[in-house]
């Protein structure tokens, strides 16, 4: 089986190049990488959208 556009190997290789050096953010004694950040970021907001969201109503109970 050849390697193709969508062969084994494409798939699941990383969409960035996993072997070099993180980037890092740096606020005073804080440090955290990028992705790190990315994802608490993306947390706060499905925790802030989960907060303001109202729950689907299911019928009502007589």
């Amino acid at each position: 089986m050849t390697d193709g556009p969508m062969g084994p190997g494409r798939v699941t290789a990383a969409p960035v190049d996993l072997g070099g050096t993180g980037y890092y953010l740096h606020w005073g004694v804080l440090q955290v990488s990028a992705a790190n950040a990315v994802v608490i970021v993306l947390m706060v907001i499905v925790f802030a959208l989960a907060l303001l969201l109202p729950f689907p109503r299911g019928r009502q109970r007589r």
